[in-house]
């Protein structure tokens, strides 16, 4: 059964936020690509039984929908946390992981906060957070990324699964952070129906407001957490 998908769009997309990770486990913001690929910044025992738990529960959710596990693509963030995630996902679906369904994106990686916020303290995340409510187009700090930052890459790796499979089930293992940012722009351009926005991209442009990014913690997920998007 080939999914329905919408006008906009030709695959159909699930979101999976990685397991609980061992910087989780230790309170460290992780977010930059140099330090977030190291091997030691994987998965936490209790994040792959996570993963684990939602491997079995979207298989179920593509068995009862009839979908077969050839329309799967796993599209990853390369992080450690993410791949040690999506591999785990990958083998409760029997999917070979270093086969063609299975594609690490690089746009799809975790937000850079920027250098001050590196390695510190997960309860720095409050700052952030507040300043994406008042102002999602400003960086925290010089060499960090805005909401809108992580909007125009996350557009990018759109559109690299969109140009690269049709008729699949996606689903994107990443990290908080960019999935609330992703649920955000893909519900707002699903329901906008402005003249002129027949594409992907042309959608998010127009969605890419104020009133809407700054509320992308709306859609947050927990660790392990699977999600159906559109």
């Amino acid at each position: 059964m080939e999914p329905t998908t919408t006008p906009f769009l030709r695959n159909k997309y699930w979101v999976l936020r990685h397991g609980k990770s061992i910087p989780n486990e230790r309170g460290l913001i992780v977010s930059s690509l140099e330090n977030g690929t190291c091997p030691e910044y994987e998965l936490a025992s209790e994040g792959v039984n996570q993963a684990q738990l939602a491997g079995q529960l979207f298989l179920k959710e593509l068995k009862d929908n009839n979908i077969p596990l050839e329309d799967v693509r796993i599209c990853y963030s390369p992080f450690s946390r993410t791949t040690h995630t999506a591999k785990v996902v990958a083998s409760v679906l029997n999917l070979p992981f270093e086969g063609a369904q299975c594609k690490v994106i690089e746009d799809l990686r975790e937000r850079f906060f920027g250098p001050s916020f590196e390695l510190k303290s997960h309860e720095k995340y409050l700052e952030i957070w507040d300043l994406d409510e008042n102002d999602p187009f400003m960086r925290a700090e010089e060499g960090g990324e805005s909401v809108d930052d992580v909007v125009a890459r996350l557009t990018r790796a759109l559109a690299t699964i969109e140009a690269q499979f049709q008729g699949c089930i996606i689903l994107v293992v990443g990290h908080g952070d960019p999935l609330q940012i992703l649920q955000t722009i893909l519900s707002a351009a699903k329901q906008h129906t402005g003249p002129g926005c027949n594409d992907l991209e042309s959608r998010i442009k127009a969605v890419r407001t104020f009133l809407i990014l700054s509320q992308h913690r709306n859609f947050a997920l927990l660790t392990g957490e699977l999600r159906a998007v559109i």
